[in-house]
């Protein structure tokens, strides 16, 4: 693969990172060595071949990472791919503390990057699960039997939308948090937007 060229309207992430500014940069550096194409998606730094999303760098507070977009599909032979929640599906991330991490990891990071972009090119997808097998809180559940429009304004969003609720819902431990939640989100089901619309 041929080396890529920097995205100027990608600059600007590597500049502001006050945290993991040269682990991004160092990151960067051997992804683009990959012959990705570098855009900026979801305010991240993302590598695409062909069209298709491959890998994001991203920072967090303990750690910064790239994650694979379709990280369940790859073999993992290092073991250093990391499932980030239990609710994550498909994306992976290999994470990292400091830069020396990434120059030890550098050649495992271009032939998971060599993978994934064969991945895309087969045309592999990851089996999602479906809507119905995501635990649906008790409480939504019992505003959907007493509200019909609520319910038919929720079966018409879309899967992913769908998800975003229960997730949001069941993820509060307290059954009166839960309850704030549902009624809180009502409306905006109703109006057949998802949780972040």
């Amino acid at each position: 693969m041929t080396k890529s060229k920097t995205n100027p309207k990608v600059d600007w992430y590597f500049t502001k990172a006050k945290q993991w500014q040269a682990e991004s940069e160092k990151l960067r550096d051997i992804i683009l060595d990959c012959g990705l194409t570098e855009e900026l998606k979801w305010g991240k730094p993302c590598y695409a071949f062909e069209g298709s999303n491959i890998v994001l760098i991203h920072g967090f507070k303990e750690y910064c990472a790239i994650l694979f977009v379709k990280g369940a599909l790859l073999k993992d032979p290092k073991k250093i791919l990391v499932q980030q929640t239990e609710n994550v599906q498909a994306a992976r991330q290999i994470r990292f503390k400091n830069v020396r991490e990434i120059v030890e990891l550098a050649p495992a990071i271009k032939a998971y990057m060599k993978e994934a972009v064969e991945v895309e090119k087969s045309g592999a997808e990851v089996p999602l699960k479906k809507t119905s097998e995501f635990k649906m809180a008790e409480e939504f559940q019992k505003k959907l039997e007493e509200n019909g429009a609520l319910k038919k304004a929720f079966a018409a969003l879309t899967p992913g939308r769908q998800r975003g609720y229960l997730l949001y819902f069941s993820g509060a431990k307290q059954a009166t948090t839960r309850e704030a939640r549902v009624e809180k989100c009502a409306p905006q089901i109703l109006k057949g937007k998802g949780l972040d619309d």
